[in-house]
């Protein structure tokens, strides 16, 4: 996923210069990869239709006034029987005549048979076409069926991947619906549809007042405890509530220790709980005063952050990350020798595929705040000459794929960059691999992946039951499913390609204000010169001197990288500031 580590961290004006550098490190990728908080996820349960609808077309059936199921036909009754009986090949075929209004049974019961026939597809594996007809039931508050329908589409939850759009369908519930599995045979089920409700009401409504409400109500013993602790933490972040922020993420931490059940990746979680309350401290800690713009620093929270940075582990996929995001801190606690020694390790050769962009632009940062303009103005100039080319290349890619009806070209170009047979030139192969690597795009190209089995089994079907009309619906449902996550997956990764882009020419732009504000900081002080009629030293301040003790040793880096070094590089910092 696209690193947006620092939010508009360098908006670097001379008077504006503390003000733009504290930003809130908080991002999409800080807030955790179980979602990406500035995506929007395709709605497809909505455009699947009625097995029943003459010609397949697509497309959402308006909301229907409520209807009575009268006396079955003979024929309706028979393929009730052979649902009963668990013979759910057959049971179908009979009920898609039933719905098509072959039978000649009323809207009653072409309801109660699109229910059953949701159910038997669902007993074939046939998921995606389950979920179509379980989607237009759910579109629908009086169908006979509306109410039931709720516990499938928490079955379809576990079947089907995120972007297939089952939480869509749950939002289109309420409390009441779900109080109705509030029992203790069920209860499990009722803090899932908790779970997936709220994220619902988070991700669509950007109710996080009521995302929050539903998340706590999950309950420790769920398997989704966990996930709801984490989306209740970043719904507070979200109201800029940073105690109850911290707390929800405290007890992820807490329900690891205690071995919560349902957790895939427990070490994983337990990083991006660190992460979280890193960010919300930092992002706690800085007031920004309203009229000069210039920070207050709380050193309390402040230290708090760099203590959760300080438990992600060397070997974690998030270490680098939050080296990085430390780095910061450091800078604004003056501890420049600990920012530049984080900075130097993430340009240590162990790890190629790094991609930290605006860890130049804080370097000249702290460099021009020490007023050695010279170093600062030659760390841009580097920046420079290494990005700009880059950048060029990556929208020369871009281009070929910019227009209307290339989303499907985007997505086998994404699928060649994750096989990593993409032919991309060596100076931005691994770039382009980061840039379309988060965890939403691998789940859209694993909900294809998945399309393309069911599709699979469904041609090893008998042919009567392929060529058949309920054949057709799910040969149907699964083309436009997969026409539409093609679609989806490739817009969704050209966005990323395109932020990726937009966020590396922003850096651009932030060294371009560095040199401005290195220019206009040269000819104040060849001004005051000129004011004293004399050049007078300026006062030196001394960075990074460290004095080792009993069980450290100091070894002066010599341009060799050694592994349990890093971490521990401190850079020596000169302040040229006069006072």
């Amino acid at each position: 996923m696209l690193r947006k580590r620092i939010a508009g961290v360098c908006l670097l004006a001379s008077s504006a210069f503390f003000g733009a550098a504290v930003s809130n490190p908080s991002t999409a990728r800080a807030q955790g990869e179980v979602i990406d908080l500035d995506d929007e996820e395709a709605d497809e349960g909505d455009a699947a239709p009625a097995p029943g609808d003459k010609g397949g077309k697509p497309g959402k059936l308006p909301e229907q006034p409520p209807v009575v199921a009268g006396q079955m036909t003979e024929a309706a009754a028979a393929a009730k029987r052979l649902f009963d009986q668990q013979k759910w090949a057959e049971a179908a075929l009979g009920l898609q005549r039933v719905i098509a209004g072959d039978t000649g049974d009323d809207p009653g019961n072409q309801q109660l048979a699109e229910y059953w026939l949701a159910i038997s597809l669902y007993r074939l594996k046939f998921y995606q076409a389950s979920y179509a007809l379980f989607s237009t039931i759910a579109s629908n508050k009086n169908h006979l069926k509306f109410g039931q329908t709720l516990l499938w589409l928490s079955k379809l939850a576990t079947q089907l991947p995120e972007p297939a759009g089952i939480i869509d369908s749950v939002g289109r519930y309420g409390d009441a619906d779900l109080a109705r599995f509030n029992n203790p045979q069920q209860r499990d089920l009722y803090y899932q549809l908790n779970y997936l409700l709220g994220r619902y009401k988070y991700h669509h409504d950007k109710a996080y007042e009521e995302s929050i409400r539903l998340f706590n109500r999950v309950k420790p013993t769920s398997r989704y405890y966990v996930q709801a602790q984490f989306f209740s933490g970043i719904s507070y972040v979200q109201l800029r509530k940073s105690v109850p922020a911290v707390k929800a993420f405290q007890r992820i931490e807490t329900a690891l220790d205690e071995g919560v059940e349902g957790v895939e990746d427990e070490r994983r979680m337990q990083d991006l709980s660190y992460l979280s309350q890193a960010r919300t401290y930092y992002s706690a800690s800085i007031k920004l005063d309203a009229e000069t713009n210039a920070p207050s620093v709380d050193e309390a929270k402040l230290s708090a952050a760099v203590r959760y940075w300080n438990q992600i582990d060397a070997t974690s996929e998030y270490w680098l990350d939050a080296l990085f995001e430390e780095s910061w801190a450091y800078f604004m606690a003056g501890d420049y020798p600990r920012a530049l020694g984080n900075i130097h390790t993430i340009e240590a050769p162990y790890f190629p595929g790094a991609f930290y962009p605006e860890a130049h632009i804080l370097k000249a940062v702290i460099y021009f705040a020490n007023c050695n303009y010279e170093a600062a103005t030659t760390v841009v100039a580097r920046f420079n000459k290494k990005f700009v080319p880059i950048r060029d290349a990556l929208r020369k890619v871009l281009k070929d794929y910019e227009g209307e009806g290339k989303s499907e070209e985007f997505f086998k170009f994404l699928l060649q960059v994750q096989s990593g047979k993409a032919d991309l030139p060596p100076a931005i192969k691994g770039v382009v691999e980061q840039s379309l690597s988060d965890r939403q795009l691998l789940r859209n190209i694993e909900y294809v992946k998945l399309l393309d089995r069911e599709m699979e089994t469904f041609k090893k079907a008998p042919g009567g039951f392929r060529t058949s009309g309920v054949g057709g619906f799910i040969q149907d449902r699964l083309t436009e499913a997969r026409q539409m996550a093609v679609k989806n997956a490739g817009e969704l990764a050209k966005s990323r390609y395109r932020r990726f882009i937009s966020e590396l020419d922003e850096h651009l732009n932030n060294g371009e204000k560095i040199l401005i504000d290195i220019t206009a900081a040269q000819r104040n002080l060849l001004d005051e010169k000129l004011k004293e009629g004399q050049v007078s030293k300026a006062e030196s301040k001394i960075y990074g001197m460290v004095n080792p003790d009993e069980e450290h040793v100091i070894w002066v880096f010599d341009g060799e990288f050694w592994r349990d070094e890093l971490g521990f590089y401190r850079q020596v910092v000169e302040s040229a500031c006069g006072r």
